[in-house]
């Protein structure tokens, strides 16, 4: 990829007006939504607060892969059924988010309280009466529920091509499933897995890891943005031969993040799926290989949320120790490697692939 000459400046001044666009557009949108809970009750301001709160961070790698998926494919530049897209997709994610968050017992997103967290403490500020934690649950339940109908809403906003029968909304409509499917698959992990074969351990982490993480995080978003573009199906196939592999990719990153990462970039606790239980590519890896003492002490240890630092870092020793670490750095490579073949033959535009490049490349090698 050419990172210094002027495409890449052209790339970089059209991604980020985009993310400006798509930022107003989002912010209107919370606001409308806000006025209209407003006429129920003030009461409702916390949800629309921890939605915005929410959604107005992030990366946005999906929102800008459905952009240059709808680049890709034709679209117009800074049109607006890419950025109703966007928001729809950001407030899918948030919504997921805060969903993962209370399934995953997690206190922090992105370093900051979890929306459960955020209205326990509501709770215990404002001096309520019965359990403060069931509040915090329940409240969030509810605003991650109000998240996705604020998603539906958006991106029906598209119009025509996002309606009921159309290649985008069959895509946008798998997704959402596909989430909640893969969700199902990673909390049955946690607790059927350790009676189940070892020896397909693997095999079924890396089913979570497809359709919980990285079909909506890269294959669904780029397909959205290339269907509201009108794309043909080779297309969208040679659209999903990139997107598929970099997003298992991109999720066994975010698991080595999750046991090896450094909490001053990734926001979050050291070593906290390994508190969470989490049976993650990396883990069924390492038992897979463990000898039965060692085997044992990390299944004993795994799901244990008053995990210290001590217990933590031997629970690391072990992973390295059945060279699990090597072996998942060595799958991001290899799909990271099937990712950016696929790339090199799509057939889109070359400031296109420049910046599905750099979004691919940023995605894998990140820090938090």
């Amino acid at each position: 990829m050419n990172g210094r000459g002027p495409a890449a400046a052209h790339i970089k001044a059209e991604q980020d007006r985009y993310r400006e666009v798509l930022g107003a557009e989002l912010t209107a949108f919370l606001e409308r939504q806000g006025a209209v809970m407003a006429e129920v009750s003030p009461d409702i301001s916390p949800l629309i607060g921890a939605i915005t709160g929410l959604a107005s961070g992030g990366k946005r790698l999906r929102a800008l892969l459905n952009y240059w998926g709808w680049r890709g494919a034709g679209g117009e530049p800074l049109a607006a059924a890419p950025v109703l897209a966007g928001v729809a997709l950001e407030l899918f994610q948030s919504a997921a988010l805060i969903h993962d968050d209370i399934i995953d017992r997690s206190d922090t997103r992105r370093g900051a309280p979890s929306v459960h967290e955020r209205f326990s403490a509501l709770h215990r500020t404002s001096g309520w009466d019965l359990d403060g934690e069931r509040f915090g649950h329940a409240a969030a339940i509810l605003t991650g529920d109000l998240c996705l109908s604020f998603s539906e809403e958006a991106f029906t906003a598209v119009g025509a091509a996002a309606a009921a029968g159309t290649r985008a909304r069959q895509i946008f409509n798998a997704m959402r499933a596909e989430v909640m499917a893969g969700q199902y698959l990673d909390i049955l992990e946690e607790v059927a897995g350790p009676s189940r074969p070892r020896g397909t351990a693997v095999s079924r982490a890396q089913n979570v890891i497809r359709f919980k993480s990285a079909k909506y995080s890269t294959e669904r978003p780029l397909g959205i943005g290339g269907a509201l573009a009108g794309a043909s199906d080779d297309l969208l196939a040679a659209y999903a031969a990139f997107s598929l592999p970099l997003g298992e990719a991109f999720q066994l990153r975010d698991d080595v993040l999750g046991v090896f990462g450094d909490p001053r970039t990734t926001g979050k606790p050291a070593g906290d799926d390994l508190r969470e239980g989490k049976r993650t590519v990396l883990v069924a890896l390492a038992l897979d290989a463990a000898d039965p003492p060692r085997a044992a002490e990390l299944e004993q240890g795994l799901g244990h949320p008053d995990l210290g630092p001590d217990d933590v870092d031997r629970l690391r020793g072990i992973i390295r120790s059945t060279g699990a670490l090597d072996a998942t750095e060595r799958m991001i490579e290899e799909l990271s490697g099937r990712a950016f073949d696929a790339l090199s033959g799509l057939r889109v535009d070359r400031d296109v692939r420049d910046a599905l490049e750099a979004l691919g490349l940023a995605a894998v090698q990140r820090t938090a």
